[in-house]
């Protein structure tokens, strides 16, 4: 069972949760930290590789959530273009791919490992599909894509493994591809998520910024530093806010709060 409410206002910590916060000051060594940054394609490719295609769940629940990818059509059956910028093994990419036929997608990853997986994914088709690896904090979106050709770009889960002082980098890499009047998609964790509270001490970046025992990191947002950051690269707020769950499980009787940041952001 699980209960959703969406707002503008941060999760409230338990006192214990804010104690533990308040103690885990102590940030990972700079060498660690360059080491992390510079081997971040390294530790997503072994990711998958451990992996392969089974650790995310396929996202049926992505045009539940953004109606904006029927609605942003002007008739019926009109053919989108969508880049899924981070795209894995294609969990988000193939559900909506099998539900609407009239899209075709970009979609692009860090990972060459993750980008082989959709491309060996028997739903993958070059006449629907444009697969390719790439870094988005580095490497030019245009190579692949024309300018000003995307209806729709979806940013589930991406931003968050990014150094924050990179993050722009991705921002701005969209903005060229992305049509005018059209919107960025955005999903991923918020601030005070139950994933963030579970860092054991020693995994600190930075604020709010933590490293997985596997080398991936991990960025939690707040709604003003998410709406500061597109806004800086020219984009326009729709919508921005917190989508706060508290997942039950019975059986163990936990309640585990999940925390996402929910946004939509446009292109003037």
């Amino acid at each position: 069972a699980a209960f959703q409410k969406k707002g503008h206002s941060a999760r409230i910590l338990s006192p214990e949760e804010a104690e533990k916060l308040a103690k885990d000051q102590v940030l990972v060594s700079e060498f660690k930290q360059l080491k992390l940054e510079k081997e971040a394609q390294k530790n997503w490719d072994l990711f998958y590789k451990r992996n392969s295609t089974n650790f995310f769940k396929d996202r049926h629940w992505t045009t539940r959530e953004f109606q904006e990818l029927k609605a942003c059509r002007e008739f019926a059956d009109q053919k989108l273009t969508i880049l899924e910028a981070g795209c894995g093994v294609g969990n988000c990419l193939f559900p909506l791919l099998e539900e609407d036929l009239n899209i075709f997608a970009y979609a692009c990853d860090f990972s060459p490992r993750a980008v082989e997986y959709v491309k060996q994914n028997p739903l993958y088709s070059t006449e629907r599909c444009k697969v390719f690896q790439c870094d988005l904090t580095k490497d030019d979106l245009l190579e692949n894509i024309p300018a000003d050709s995307v209806d729709v770009v979806t940013l589930i889960f991406v931003l968050s493994a990014i150094h924050p002082d990179k993050m722009h980098l991705v921002l701005k890499n969209i903005y060229k591809v992305l049509k005018p009047g059209k919107c960025v998609l955005f999903r991923d964790y918020g601030l005070y998520d139950h994933a963030m509270l579970r860092f054991k001490s020693g995994s600190k970046l930075g604020e709010n910024f933590y490293v997985r025992q596997d080398g991936t990191r991990s960025y939690f947002f707040t709604e003003e530093f998410l709406s500061q950051l597109f806004k800086a690269e020219g984009y326009e707020q729709v919508t921005n806010e917190y989508v706060q769950r508290e997942t039950v499980n019975r059986k163990e009787d936990l309640r585990v709060p999940r925390v996402f940041l929910q946004s939509k952001f446009q292109k003037p």
